[in-house]
């Protein structure tokens, strides 16, 4: 999702909206995420990357890398493949690379798992080659 500022008062709203409230959030140190824990029956843990901290030194399954890992491979994606990406598209290209993520041969899913799923996106929609505007 693209967001169009970083403040406290525009990611709390959509964490809510698009996580589960017994989730257990894992973030960074960044001050947007205090009020984190308030919102999460699961709570909330996070890293001190400013220090140089990656994995939190008192519980080990708090960390980053998974996202970490993820936005490695969307930027690498577009320097390599795309090369520039508008502001404008730059929610289909996480789309694309948030479908990629979720049907990747470590989860189990083949080509043909691949396929399917994307067959079943576009089911029972409209394609055209002009907009719809």
């Amino acid at each position: 999702m693209v967001i169009d500022d970083l403040k406290a008062s525009t990611l709390l709203p959509l964490l809510k909206a698009n996580i589960s409230p017994d989730a257990r959030v894992l973030t960074d140190e960044a001050g947007q995420y205090r009020s984190v824990s308030q919102h999460f029956a699961g709570g909330h843990g996070f890293t001190r990357h400013g220090a140089g901290e990656y994995v939190s030194k008192e519980d080990p399954t708090v960390h980053t890398n998974t996202i970490e890992g993820y936005f490695s491979t969307f930027k690498r994606g577009m320097v390599g493949v795309y090369q520039h990406c508008s502001h404008h598209h730059l929610n289909r290209y996480l789309s694309e690379f948030n479908f990629r993520y979720n049907h990747r041969m470590k989860l189990g899913l083949n080509d043909w798992d691949r396929a399917e799923a994307i067959l079943q996106g576009v089911k029972g929609k409209r394609l055209t080659y002009q907009t719809t505007h």
